[in-house]
Order: C-alpha cells, then sequence, then structure tokens
C-alpha cells in the first residue's frame, strides 16, 4: 500500500492518513496510527497538488546507516576535490597507477565488521514537496539520496529474520549536510552535529514493506537538479542485508515502532559526488522507484 497524510481540522490529530494505492477497503495500518505529526506551527509550504506537505508519521528516533561503500569512496574523493585542491592530484595519480582507491578513501575498518551509524534529530526533519532556506551556517550544503527504513513491531535481541519481519514501510530520505563543517566535527570524535541536525526530509508517502523488499536490492533511484538528470543510481551493493543492520541495531537496545532508519547514500546520490551541491534558487527531486519521491526548492 501507499499511504499519505492529509490536513484534516476535523481530526483529532488535526490530520488523517489515507490509502492512495492498495487492494480495495484497505486502512493504514495500526502501527501508524499513533505516530501523526504536530500539524500547528507547520511552514505553510505547498506542494504541486496543492495540499499543504505534511510528514507521513512523526518518526520517534532517527539512525542514519551507512551501508554503500562506492558512496563513501566517491564522496570522499569528492570532498578532497572541493576542499584539498592541492592534495587531489596526487590522490589521482596513485588511482590511475594503482587501479584501485585512495587507501584513505575507503570506509573505516570497523565498516568491515559491523553496521556503523550516527543518531540524527528526528525533530527537524521536514515533509517532501516543500520550499527550504539554504541555511546560513554554512556555504557548502549538500543533499542524500537514501531510503528510510521504518519500524512497524519492535526489536530487541532480535535475528536478521526477525529484524526483516519488523519493517513496516519505507520512505525516501534526504539527509541534508554541510559540508564544510563536516570533517571538523567528524574529527572532534562525537560525530556529526550542525552539519547534519539542522534538517532532514522524508517523502509525503509511506509504501508498506510488502511493496518493497521483494526489489530491495534493485531500486532505481535519481537525483535532478533544476530538471536536469544529475545521477542515475540504485539500492544494489549493500555490505550489510536491511535484517543484518537492524539485528545489530537491536543488539540490547530496544527499538519501537515509527523509528526511521536510513541505509545511508546510495552510491552516487550527493551533491559532493556529482560534483554539484545546492545553490539558491536550485529545484531539488530525488526519487527511488517504487517508493516516493522528494521535491525542494531552495530559497
Amino acid at each position: 500500500m501507499k499511504i499519505k497524510r492529509l490536513r484534516d481540522a476535523a481530526a483529532p490529530e488535526g490530520s488523517r492518513l489515507v490509502v492512495i494505492d492498495g487492494p480495495p477497503g484497505a486502512q493504514p495500518p495500526d502501527w501508524l496510527l499513533p505516530l501523526a505529526p504536530a500539524v500547528a506551527g507547520l511552514q505553510p509550504d505547498v506542494t504541486r497538488t496543492g495540499e499543504t506537505a505534511l510528514l507521513p508519521f512523526q518518526p520517534r528516533s532517527f539512525r542514519d546507516g551507512m551501508l554503500f561503500e562506492r558512496h563513501w569512496i566517491q564522496s570522499s574523493r569528492g570532498y578532497v576535490r572541493r576542499f584539498m585542491p592541492s592534495v587531489y592530484p596526487l590522490t589521482r595519480l596513485y588511482e590511475t597507477v594503482m587501479r584501485r582507491p585512495f587507501p584513505a578513501f575507503r570506509p573505516p575498518a570497523l565498516w568491515q565488521r559491523q553496521p556503523i551509524y550516527y543518531f540524527g534529530n528526528h525533530l527537524s526533519i521536514v515533509a517532501g514537496d516543500t520550499a527550504v532556506a539554504y541555511p546560513d551556517h554554512t556555504r557548502a550544503f549538500d543533499y542524500e539520496l537514501e531510503l528510510g527504513i521504518v519500524l512497524g513491531k519492535p526489536l530487541h535481541n532480535a535475528s536478521p529474520e526477525q529484524a526483516l519481519d519488523a519493517i513496516g514501510g519505507f520512505v525516501v530520505l534526504n539527509d541534508f549536510s554541510g559540508r564544510d563543517i563536516q570533517r571538523a566535527e567528524m574529527q572532534s570524535g562525537f560525530g556529526p552535529q550542525k552539519c547534519k541536525h539542522f534538517m532532514s526530509s522524508i517523502s509525503q508517502q509511506l509504501v508498506t514493506a510488502d511493496e518493497v523488499l521483494p526489489r530491495i536490492d534493485a531500486l532505481a533511484g535519481t537525483v535532478h537538479l533544476n530538471g536536469d538528470l544529475v545521477t542515475r543510481t540504485s539500492t544494489a551493493g549493500m555490505r550489510y542485508s536491511l535484517g543484518e543492520l537492524l539485528s545489530f541495531l537491536s543488539c540490547n537496545e530496544p527499538l519501537f515502532p515509527g523509528e526511521l532508519i536510513g541505509t545511508g547514500t546510495l552510491p552516487g546520490g550527493c551533491g559532493m559526488e556529482a560534483g554539484r551541491l545546492l545553490e539558491r534558487g536550485d529545484t531539488l527531486r530525488l526519487a527511488i522507484e517504487g517508493v516516493g519521491e522528494i521535491t525542494h526548492t531552495i530559497l
């Protein structure tokens, strides 16, 4: 099923869930019902259909993983090209001669042993199809196309099979980033802070797990800027399966319905890889086949 939230002044929460694609008589799953976002105070941004954009649910938390090695390598290469131009030719020479990625561009050794992730700010997530302001604390505003996993059942010390069964649905996830401040924050040893926590976004549409899981390793993704195709990518090549990722997250830690977990950026799915960061006036469109899309105008 495909589910969306509509503003409804007559509803107790000020909004209601509707099934926009599903079998006759289909109803939104019960686990989604208590997760209504606060309607008051939302920016009055207008979607293409003329409805006020709403989150399909309010995430109870936000963890963002990193499942794609190619993204890590390509974004590291892009970072050096932009911010360390005197070093970049040396890395290119190494890669040309050795025919393999520059060693510092590869993920850390821990990534080979277990999934890695960070906690984001689940209260600064905005709905797709909204206008967003260019943040004034960065001069390198970037997007990141990800698949967002939404739990529909609780987990605790779960096996990969149990964890996979707990997935309730999926959304398109956009992890906005301030690239010029990211490196210093990561080197602090505390992980990302203002480079990430100021804003993320998810699609207005949530798709139930049964529609996505059968094709989980072959979902096509695209990035368009100002109508031009920037990237064509897919969910192929995950280092860990979704079941393995969620099983690890549940190790000695309870997880609950409504928690949002990102897969990490799909290869080629950010501006740092494509060599094109966001600018004021841009229109960004991120899409994943069968899941949904996000569109933002940058103010």
